[in-house]
């Protein structure tokens, strides 16, 4: 990872749109504020166009999926892709229902997302790959970097599927990172976030691939670091350290 690509963000402070699901709205704001960008919450259709338009970058996040937002976040996403800025969609639980599943594949005719994130379930979906999946989680197993690639190629975009191992996808080239807790997977937003950190990441002018493994491997330490800390003895208690970790310096991490 790059270091110096986290220092960027830090220093530019993006504002990113977040078209997110309410159940982790504040533990979002609250990382991506520790993390050194600037969220801003705002779900209304009318002013998806004007908030969309001074953001550096647009986060669409399906997870409480309602009619009366997905306006909001088609105009979102094509005013963003009008401005050449990143959009990131993480579409939450895409193969729960046939209703979730038709709207975000009627959302990827309208919208170019810069990233889809990700498990591996819902990505598979994508691309009519058989996957068991329970509710919104991932519990199947197969060939992910398949998946990945065949994504990457169907939309003419990058992929980041989260698991154990998180697997990038830019084009045909694979990369993998193993950073990360299991503490993640039991706290509500643990996927969520990292796709608003990702937003954050691609606003610097770096090439896509340093921006995706940076944003995933930093997430993957700070989640580390804070389980490591003598403070924390669940799922609970990892939350509030995760969040302080998200403010530090790379090297803090590391040590």
């Amino acid at each position: 990872m790059n270091p110096k690509m986290i220092d960027k963000v830090r220093d530019k402070n993006p504002l990113v749109h977040h078209l997110i699901n309410y159940v982790v709205m504040n533990f979002v704001a609250n990382g991506v504020i520790s993390f050194g960008g600037s969220p801003v919450m705002a779900m209304e259709e009318k002013e998806a166009q004007d908030i969309a338009k001074s953001a550096d970058a647009v986060l669409l996040n399906v997870g409480t999926l309602s009619h009366e937002n997905i306006s909001s976040m088609i105009i979102a996403g094509q005013t963003a892709n009008k401005l050449d800025n990143p959009v990131v969609l993480d579409p939450v639980g895409v193969a729960a229902t046939s209703y979730r599943s038709q709207v975000i594949k009627h959302m990827l005719k309208k919208i170019r997302p810069t990233v889809i994130k990700g498990n591996a379930g819902e990505i598979a979906h994508l691309v009519d790959i058989p996957w068991k999946v329970k509710g919104v989680d991932s519990v199947g197993e197969g060939n992910i970097e398949e998946v990945a690639v065949k994504a990457a190629q169907k939309y003419n975009t990058n992929i980041v599927i989260t698991g154990e191992t998180d697997i990038i996808c830019t084009g045909k080239k694979i990369i993998q990172n193993t950073t990360g807790h299991p503490y993640l997977a039991k706290i509500t937003g643990g996927g969520c976030l990292l796709g608003s950190i990702i937003a954050c990441c691609l606003t610097t002018d770096d090439h896509i691939e340093d921006q995706l493994i940076s944003a995933v491997t930093f997430y993957g330490l700070a989640a580390e670091y804070a389980a490591s800390q003598n403070a924390v003895t669940g799922p609970g208690t990892f939350k509030a350290h995760f969040i302080d970790a998200l403010s530090f310096p790379i090297q803090k991490l590391k040590g």
